[in-house]
């Protein structure tokens, strides 16, 4: 080691001794930083291998279209004959079951229950044989026996089933019992996310329940291509041919791999937003805290660059000991991510695969630290290119970092701000409350530290709770183009669906449980996009009432259309635009009169007025429960009136579809505010040390002319308590403002198809409660650095 290097190191080490106080609290913040980005990133590289590992394992289709009804096996061998890029494709076949239709027991224990509760649509299939395996915790492909089922890992999560227990499906012909021998993992629709699941059973045991005319058969069409990059190709022809089977949505590779990542990924997402928020907090306190060193070092600095001493070999020195903090903060903020990392990940392997270690997995760590490592030491370093602007003679006769300019102009400042603020011109008011005000207003430069922390850490603790609160209230039901009603009953692609309609009809509206009764159909369209042929699933009805909400235009009228915010891009097509829709070889012309939120069927759908009509493809029915009705009684009910049907209390369809995601935010608003709150804490006591440490002079004036400690200390207090309230609301107002376009951003980055969001927030919560404890955190802050001026020695203070 040279001998330039170990003098940095000494000073650096010395310094970090000396100036215990605000050293502790700069690398308290830079190791949380580091700590979050490194956890970020590594739980997104383990999440990443996790799902390609089950990728590999269970060899998911590149394109599937889902379909229930008749369809043409012909056709799909033609289809298939006249695509080369396909290498090779299957029909899995599906048997839909209602959940109130399925229960279970466990022998040992006497325990029972059933799965009226669970939202999702449980599909028996028996295993494929040459690709979209469903695997076992090992990544085996199992082959059940007759009279053996092998469950869904959702099961096993969210309903407590296990190996040993006995399923039992309700049919026509009495009650059949499966024996659970086992949990799979289903690489499509592993997520939350996904409204179904599967259930693995044999082939004798599906042969049987194919004949119980209780359940709803449907297929999956899949495709497994030789390049996975021509899925969307793939698509376009598939949805260009009116042969083939589209009763249902279609679905890519890479929207699979989007939705089995969502939930953990927004957690991965929010960890690395509240780092940046982080690393620009102590970007902002290591500026203070450098700028403070040099002042009160100018001297010392004077006398270097006087003795011959390099501005670069001066810099470097006080380079030397935020190089060492710095590091020291990646390496424990490295070290604690790993612990933290394990423990936010350890359900991944439930649903996914055991992720590989490899190269990445120590790369994307060490890169991410890196990067906070090289942004922290440039800033310092910039900062420190102050040095070689302080002049000698300034330096060592005023003590001053400034020039002789930069001097005359602050001493015309000061001399306005004396004028102007002079006690003798002020009139009534409490002389403390005057004075705070007064140095709030001459100094205020050097107390924009504290405004703009405080309004970081509003942003930081505010905007994952608004986010949690918007996808839990029932409003959110907009985004997913639904109205906001209490229930849905859909009739859905059936031989008979016409005639189920009109008896499910007839039945709900003499139902004096429902109010406010509204009837839709879904029609399949298709219409030309500028990379070819799109097809476009439409719901038909009466919207004229408050049905949606619009982001543009209005209600659609008749002879005009309203386009989800994803179709209308992939359209290139906006307000007041004109479409050419063809069915069956019949096209018309229709004007685009709104866009719309909507994130299911891949965010691709349209609503169109006028009369339901006959020969839709599904009919969904809305409904409010009455005064004193239970949604979720009503829709039990509801369900094993009509079991032909799918019925939803839309509040727990939604609270079981976005489960992961909600978690995910609840999770981020946990880590936000605790790491908020101590943060301002420390921020608050690091800004108050060098303060007070700066102002021991004029504190010293002001006990000369009969100020007490209480006094002062009031004066102190004061002016941080104004500068946080100030900081505070700002950040309030901007998370609630602008907070929501970058919210926007972050969903759409995680492929949840929301543009224009509008943040749904728990009033209490964002305008109450936080701002309280923002504000009693740096108010903590101001006791405790203040404490010691009632018994310090203050005599001391008039000397420096």
């Amino acid at each position: 080691m040279k001998n330039g290097d170990r003098l940095y190191l000494r000073y650096a080490f010395n310094d970090l001794t000396k100036n215990k106080g605000i050293n502790a609290a700069l690398i308290v913040i830079l190791i949380l930083s580091a700590f979050l980005m490194a956890t970020g990133s590594m739980v997104i590289e383990r999440m990443a291998g996790a799902v390609g590992g089950l990728f590999e394992q269970a060899k998911p289709p590149h394109f599937l279209q889902m379909h229930k009804g008749e369809y043409d096996t012909a056709a799909l061998e033609a289809f298939a004959a006249e695509h080369d890029e396909i290498d090779s494709w299957l029909v899995t076949e599906m048997l839909g079951y209602e959940s109130n239709a399925l229960s279970w027991e466990r022998p040992e224990t006497g325990e029972s229950g059933d799965l009226s509760q669970n939202r999702f649509d449980n599909l028996f299939v028996t295993q494929n044989d040459e690709f979209d395996f469903l695997v076992d915790g090992e990544g085996n492909i199992p082959e059940p026996g007759p009279g053996e089922v092998w469950i869904p890992v959702k099961y096993q999560q969210s309903l407590g089933l296990q190996p040993g227990d006995v399923l039992t499906v309700a049919t026509d012909s009495g009650p059949f019992s499966l024996d659970v021998v086992g949990v799979v993992k289903d690489a499509q629709m592993a997520s939350s996310a996904n409204s179904a699941t599967r259930v693995l059973i044999s082939d004798q045991d599906f042969e049987t329940l194919r004949g119980d005319s209780s359940n709803l058969p449907e297929i999956i069409v899949e495709y497994l291509l030789a390049d996975a990059g021509g899925a969307d190709a793939l698509q376009a022809a598939y949805e260009a041919d009116d042969a083939l089977p589209k009763e249902g949505p279609a679905i890519t590779a890479a929207q699979i791999q989007v939705i089995n990542t969502l939930s953990d990924g927004l957690s991965a997402m929010a960890l690395i937003f509240i780092s940046l928020l982080l690393i620009v907090i102590a970007l902002l306190n290591l500026r203070f805290v450098i700028k403070g060193t040099l002042e009160d070092e100018v001297r010392e600095i004077g006398a270097m660059k006087a003795i011959g001493i390099p501005n670069r070999a001066i810099s470097g020195l006080y380079l030397s000991k935020y190089s060492v903090m710095t590091f020291v903060a990646c390496v424990i903020g490295g070290l604690l991510a790993i612990f933290a990392t394990m423990f936010l990940t350890q359900n991944l392997q439930a649903n996914y695969a055991a992720a590989p270690i490899g190269l990445w997995t120590f790369l994307v760590p060490l890169i991410s630290l890196a990067v906070v490592f090289l942004i922290v030491v440039g800033i310092c370093r910039n900062v420190l290119g102050a040095v070689k602007k302080i002049e000698v003679v300034n330096a060592l006769v005023h003590g001053s970092t400034l020039t002789e300019k930069q001097t005359a102009r602050r001493a015309r400042r000061q001399a306005w701000w004396v004028r102007r603020t002079t006690l003798a011109s002020s009139s009534g008011g409490d002389i403390n409350t005057r004075l705070a005000f007064l140095d709030l207003r001459a100094e205020a430069g050097q107390w924009l530290l504290v405004p703009v922390v405080f309004f970081l850490t509003a942003v930081l603790i505010t905007i994952p709770v608004n986010l949690l609160t918007t996808f839990e209230s029932p409003k959110f039901v907009e985004y997913l183009g639904l109205p906001e009603r209490d229930l849905a009953v859909a009739v859905q692609y059936q031989d008979d669906v016409d005639e189920l309609r009109h008896e499910v009809l007839g039945a709900l509206e003499g139902d004096e449980r429902l109010r406010d009764l509204e009837l839709f159909a879904s029609v399949q369209y298709r219409t030309e996009g500028p990379e070819g042929t799109v097809g476009v699933p439409v719901q038909i009805g009466d919207y004229s009432g408050d049905t949606i909400e619009f982001m543009q235009g209005a209600a659609p009228q008749a002879g005009q259309i309203a386009l989800s915010a994803l179709l209308a891009t992939e359209l290139e097509k906006g307000v007041g635009d004109t479409i050419t829709l063809d069915q069956d070889g019949t096209a018309s012309d229709v004007e685009i009169s709104a866009i719309y939120q909507d994130i299911t069927a891949g965010g691709k759908t349209a609503k169109m007025s006028g009369e339901v009509p006959d020969g839709a493809t599904a009919y969904t029915f809305y409904a409010n429960a009455a005064d004193g009705q239970d949604p979720e009684q009503v829709a039990d009910a509801l369900a094993e009136q009509f079991p032909r049907t799918a019925v939803y209390p839309l509040a727990e369809y939604q609270k079981q579809s976005f489960a992961g995601t909600t978690t995910a935010f609840r999770s981020a608003s946990w880590i936000s505010l605790i790491f908020g709150l101590g943060v301002a804490v420390l921020v608050t006591s690091l800004f108050l040390k060098l303060r007070l440490t700066r102002d021991r002079s004029k504190m010293g004036v002001l006990t000369a002319i009969g100020f007490s400690g209480a006094e002062i200390i009031s004066q102190i207090r004061l002016k941080v308590l104004v500068t946080v309230v100030l900081g505070v609301l700002l950040g309030v107002v901007f998370a609630a403002t602008g907070g929501e376009g970058f919210a926007a951003v972050l969903l759409n980055m995680m492929a949840l198809t929301i543009s224009d969001l509008s943040f749904i927030p728990n009033p209490w919560l964002v305008y109450a409660l936080f701002p309280l404890l923002l504000l009693g955190a740096g108010y903590v802050g101001v006791v405790l650095l203040t404490a010691g001026i009632r018994t310090a020695d203050k005599s001391q203070w008039l000397r420096g």
